[in-house]
């Protein structure tokens, strides 16, 4: 099959033996270090998007996409209200809360918790707590039965089991004769959940039955707001600022943004600074392989000048050494492509390995959202660094090659 003649030339080059073994070793760690830094590069950006997913399933899953309440932190009427927020574009789910900070007691062992009441049929339809039950159930959360749903992390620190007692505590008093003391109330914890850590739920959240709360925060028939979840995550904003609109400044929307959208950029932030952070493992690898095409025009200036002599242009002799870097570039991109797909499908496996083998804990759920290394492959992460691979392989060639066409024939074979 007809080539063109640089470009058999150069991928000749690329394949041929050199009298000086270093420039051959040169242009193999070259490839190599292409190779490696788009193993890192992929590896590395999909954790981010393993984390970044980890995250989303978090807030879509439990984190109210958007919170109504009234200006005096109550609702009165809040069920015309419900009705009203569901006529709104984007809202899938609306469900009555009470919240409160308090203490729950245990043979001494005291756990600050964020205490929020609950419909558990309600709770149904803005978020997925009832399928983290790992013991028990949201529906043993019925009315004047006292019942509690707290984290593992939380039930693992007051060292309960099933429908053991435990005392809350909230920071309100009751008037009795012998003076002010708390208020208190003995719960019975009827279910566990698991729904990691990232954002404190297993450690700091009970849940109890609305009237329970009702009653124990002293509000009446009163809640603290609604909770609402919608359609699309990202355009509760939006939502959160028509229902605003729609409902009036006696009222107060807020969405998850304004609780936890920091965290979830800071993230995206991350990704995108360790992306261009690690673009500078390809660039070195790009600066070695400028060396190494350097090196492989000295040791062929003799060759060079037999091909000018035989009428190759100068612009022949740049393609020549062109296509000789590129195919470098090309096969350690592709290398680099291959290990790196394989690594992130595997990096769970990787990690749980390393675990075991060395007895360490790299990842607890106490800390991040997981207790393993979660991967995500994004094919559009993938094309992304494998053309800068390619580009940055190109753009190194362009020096090396515009020496090899400025090579004079005579001067060249002058010792020849």
């Amino acid at each position: 099959m007809f080539k063109p003649l640089s470009l058999y030339i150069g991928l000749r080059y690329t394949r041929a033996k050199r009298r000086n073994h270093f420039v051959s070793f040169i242009a193999f760690t070259s490839m190599i270090g292409i190779a490696l830094s788009l193993i890192v590069l992929i590896t590395v950006l999909s954790v981010f998007n393993g984390f970044d997913q980890k995250i989303k399933q978090q807030i879509y899953g439990m984190v109210p996409h958007v919170t109504v309440t009234g200006n005096d932190g109550k609702l009165t009427n809040w069920s015309a209200l419900k009705k009203t927020v569901m006529q709104q574009a984007g809202v899938l789910g609306a469900a009555p809360y009470v919240s409160g900070q308090g203490l729950l007691v245990r043979d001494g062992v005291v756990h600050p918790v964020m205490v929020t009441g609950i419909l558990p049929d309600e709770e149904n339809h803005i978020s997925n707590l009832s399928a983290h039950m790992i013991r028990g159930s949201l529906n043993t959360l019925e009315p004047n039965q006292f019942n509690m749903a707290i984290g593992q992390n939380l039930a693992d620190g007051l060292s309960v089991i099933s429908n053991t007692p435990v005392n809350l505590y909230i920071p309100q008093v009751s008037v009795t004769p012998v003076g002010m003391i708390p208020r208190a109330r003995q719960f019975h914890v009827s279910a566990v959940f698991n729904v990691g850590n990232g954002f404190g739920f297993d450690s700091s959240f009970a849940f109890i039955n609305l009237q329970d709360a009702q009653h124990l925060f002293g509000l009446g028939n009163s809640v603290s707001g609604l909770q609402l979840k919608v359609s699309n995550l990202f355009a509760a904003p939006v939502i959160a600022q028509q229902l605003q609109k729609t409902l009036g400044y006696q009222y107060q929307v807020s969405d998850w943004t304004q609780q936890y959208g920091a965290f979830y950029h800071a993230v995206q932030m991350e990704k995108s600074m360790m992306f261009f952070i690690l673009i500078l493992l390809v660039l070195i690898a790009a600066f070695n392989l400028v060396s190494g095409l350097v090196m492989a025009v000295t040791d062929k200036e003799s060759d060079i000048a037999i091909l000018r002599t035989f009428g190759a242009t100068p612009g022949m002799i740049m393609r020549i050494f062109m296509v000789q870097g590129s195919a470098i570039g090309v096969v350690g991109t592709i290398i680099g492509l291959f290990l790196g797909l394989l690594l992130a499908s595997h990096v769970a496996q990787v990690n749980a390995f390393i675990q075991q083998t060395f007895h360490v804990q790299l990842f607890t759920s106490n800390v991040y959202f997981v207790n393993y290394l979660p991967s995500q492959v994004e094919f559009s992460d993938v094309f992304k660094v494998c053309v800068v691979a390619l580009l940055l392989s190109v753009f190194a060639t362009i020096y090396p090659a515009w020496r090899a066409s400025r090579v004079q024939p005579a001067e060249a074979l002058r010792y020849e």
